[in-house]
């Protein structure tokens, strides 16, 4: 019986994958067979993470792409594509914090920016995994799993970061809207919302000894999520062991919601 974990054969693109929780499912996802595609917009970055990568013996592609831009989106994603044979799962990873500011003193132009990458991005990235799992089960070939990368603040509320929370907030009723669309061609499509992990991101959180116990305050299990906790995750959704799971919301937040 085959290990319906086994990704050998499969091919997954992971934006935002050359630091943070987007290498960390890709590492997980190299580990467990599969070939992969990393975009991210900074070059020296992206060279370490797939250099990296290929130590695990897969193919590896990767690409500079700002994923607020539409058209390097579709490009690139055609060029993955042609240079891997197809892609089997897409993890829409890629997104910016912006700085906390008060509600009242926010601007359009910041609103903007993180709109722009957190929630165009995302959905210029499923839009042209959409596009070419479609095409790929007309032809023959169903399936495909699609993923963003939301946040529990969505939920929670997030003081000073307005702009950070609504553009994650767009997230879930278009992975709700992909499913009722494209269930047909075989495509899932589910949504992963972190709680506070450890990355460059949250670095100022993290690095402050006062800050970092208020947070630990609020999480039962007592410590910062890793971008290694992110793997097995990805590895599930990417598989076939997932085959029937579509439509849901993923928590991966130590117990942070149910404090």
């Amino acid at each position: 019986m085959k290990n319906p974990f086994d990704l050998k054969g499969k091919v997954a693109l992971v934006t935002g994958g050359n630091g943070g929780i987007g290498l960390g499912m890709a590492g997980a996802l190299a580990d467990a067979g599969s070939d992969v595609v990393i975009w991210g917009t900074n070059a020296v970055k992206n060279q370490s993470a797939a250099e990296s990568l290929r130590s695990k013996g897969v193919r590896v592609g990767s690409a500079v792409i700002d994923v607020a831009d539409e058209a390097a989106v579709v490009t690139a994603f055609a060029a993955a594509v042609k240079e891997m044979g197809r892609v089997d799962a897409v993890f829409a990873n890629a997104g910016i914090g912006g700085k906390p500011t008060r509600f009242i003193e926010s601007t359009g132009k910041d609103l903007k920016r993180i709109l722009d990458v957190n929630t165009a991005g995302t959905y210029y990235t499923l839009r042209e995994a959409c596009r070419h799992m479609a095409a790929r089960a007309e032809a023959g070939d169903p399936g495909g799993s699609l993923v963003a990368i939301g946040t529990v603040g969505t939920e929670s509320g997030m003081s000073r970061y307005q702009s950070y929370a609504s553009s994650k907030g767009a997230l879930a009723p278009l992975i709700r809207s992909i499913v009722a669309e494209h269930s047909r061609h075989g495509i899932r499509a589910n949504l992963i919302q972190p709680g506070y992990i450890e990355t460059e991101m949250t670095t100022q959180w993290h690095s402050n000894e006062h800050v970092s116990a208020t947070i630990m305050e609020t999480i039962p299990l007592k410590r910062w999520g890793r971008s290694d906790d992110f793997g097995g995750i990805a590895v599930y959704l990417a598989s076939d062991a997932s085959s029937y799971h579509t439509g849901n919301t993923l928590v991966i937040d130590g117990g942070y919601l149910a404090h």
